[in-house]
């Protein structure tokens, strides 16, 4: 088992422009990573890119410049991304490193020696947009582009020969393939006759690629190099502690576009080295614009960037996990973002931060009151706030992050509500004491929010800790100190007119 908390993405094509869809999948491991590293255990979180191929060839030769340097020019529209979305990745692999071409000459050869790879002629349907072979009946269903017939001789990994472990796998690991209704498809896929997976490309068509360590007159085909860089960022065949102590990875996280590649190409490429198959793939739905997917043909993507630009990182990350519900497809749109980040963001949590500094600092010199003997409703308030972290951990555990957000959400609202019926603005004239009681409790109670929010919002929720004057991510309640100064701080979420 491994003994650390190692999360993927997907590594993305060099030559796309990052979207929203992107963007979602590396913000989702990222607060993962966070959750995880929050609650002590060791993690390794990767992205990067995969920069070999047809496709990469052709874009470098029509700009007239060697493909690596393509590839170095593209791939800062990526890692630029990354840093403004405050992504905390550990590594980020591209397949063109050195480091990774040993890797996968290495297992190349190993898969050769085991006997799982064999030369043959094959004649068939070639999609130069998907960069392989296809069926008849896909050449029918008109989603593939530039089809010609072809005849090569080719190398083919044995894909056949490991159909029925694969299925024993995943039947008795109902986790390995989440959601549910995937996993479903693939067992589905797998009732049929599993083909072997041609491996090769001939140097003559296609020469951007790695070499295969047993025939220079051939690359690798770019699914086979691209699938290893899981295990190369962990350390196979470089550092056998390293290794160990990464693999099994805990989640591949995926676009379900890419699910038989990753649940049945990946495994079987695994089974034939027997190294251990990941504990979960994991494949989310696709964010629609309307009934459609957001796609470069369509012209329908949005780009996080102008997001990001009008309305701030944090927010944006916030839309994108709490509308999700993961393992199916959302919507999106410009009047739910808005929606979600008035009613959420700015009404519930940003006001209740203003409300407690506004009090505090008009009533006790800005500073934190002591609490002192709790009424039933203050008691009830702290009640829920002891049992929230638990909830929450169990609900982020269990992959229902949406559910998560809406659970810390609620205990916002129910503080708000709180704050209403007890009028602290009001009482504070009266009795002082039990108006610092009340303050005392709403402000631990945002605390709590910010810190369980803190993966999501890292930054706004780091805003809060220091307008409150707190230290370190500490879910048990009673952390906020009395006696402490409040800090300035600039209104949390302006609401969007």
């Amino acid at each position: 088992m491994s003994k650390g908390f190692y999360i993927t993405t997907p590594i993305y094509y060099v030559n796309d422009k990052p979207h929203i869809g992107t963007a979602y999948t590396t913000i989702l491991a990222d607060v993962l990573a966070r959750f995880n590293r929050d609650a002590g255990s060791d993690t390794l979180f990767l992205t990067g890119l995969d920069e070999h191929g047809q496709k990469v060839q052709e874009a470098a030769v029509e700009r007239n410049i060697d493909p690596q340097k393509h590839c170095d020019e593209m791939a800062p529209r990526f890692t630029d991304l990354w840093e403004k979305l405050h992504i905390s990745n550990d590594d980020f692999i591209r397949t063109t490193e050195e480091r990774h071409k040993k890797v996968v000459q290495f297992i190349l050869q190993r898969v050769m020696d085991n006997g799982d790879i064999y030369e043959a002629e094959y004649e068939g349907l070639y999609s130069v947009s998907e960069e392989r072979f296809i069926t008849e009946k896909e050449a029918e269903s008109g989603e593939f582009r530039d089809i010609k017939k072809l005849k090569e001789k080719n190398y083919f990994f044995k894909m056949s020969k490991y159909q029925k472990q694969l299925i024993d796998h995943i039947q008795s690991n109902p986790k390995f393939i989440q959601p549910e209704h995937r996993k479903n498809e693939i067992l589905g896929f797998l009732r049929q006759p599993l083909n072997d997976l041609c491996i090769s490309r001939p140097k003559s068509r296609l020469n951007w690629g790695i070499e295969l360590p047993f025939d220079k007159d051939y690359v690798t085909y770019v699914w086979f190099d691209a699938l290893i860089n899981y295990i190369t960022a962990a350390g196979f065949n470089q550092s056998t502690k390293q290794f160990n102590s990464w693999w099994p990875a805990s989640y591949h996280l995926i676009g379900k576009d890419i699910l038989t590649t990753h649940a049945v190409y990946w495994p079987t490429m695994l089974f034939s080295l027997g190294i251990p198959l990941p504990l979960s793939i994991f494949a989310h739905g696709w964010w629609l614009m309307g009934d459609s997917k957001m796609s470069k043909s369509i012209g329908n993507v949005i780009n996080p960037m102008d997001l990001i630009d009008d309305y701030g990182v944090d927010p944006v990350r916030y839309y994108l996990m709490r509308e999700m519900v993961l393992g199916h497809d959302s919507n999106f749109t410009m009047n739910s973002f808005i929606q979600r980040y008035n009613s959420d963001l700015a009404n519930d949590f940003g006001n209740l931060l203003s409300r407690v500094t506004t009090l505090i600092k008009k009533n006790y010199d800005g500073v934190i009151p002591e609490p002192g003997s709790l009424s039933d409703s203050d008691m009830a308030i702290e009640k829920k706030g002891k049992e929230l972290p638990g909830v929450v951990n169990e609900l982020m555990n269990g992959m229902r992050l949406n559910d998560a957000i809406e659970e810390i959400m609620q205990f916002i609202r129910t503080v708000n509500k709180y704050m209403e019926e007890n009028a602290p603005w009001k009482m504070v004239k009266e009795d002082k004491a039990a108006a610092g009681n009340i303050l005392y409790t709403a402000g631990e109670a945002l605390r709590l929010g910010a810190v369980l929010l803190s993966p999501i919002m890292p930054n706004r929720t780091a805003t809060l800790l220091d307008a409150l004057n707190v230290e370190g991510h500490d879910q048990s309640w009673g952390r906020l100190e009395p006696g402490r100064s409040l800090e300035d701080h600039e209104p949390l979420f302006p609401r969007i007119k």
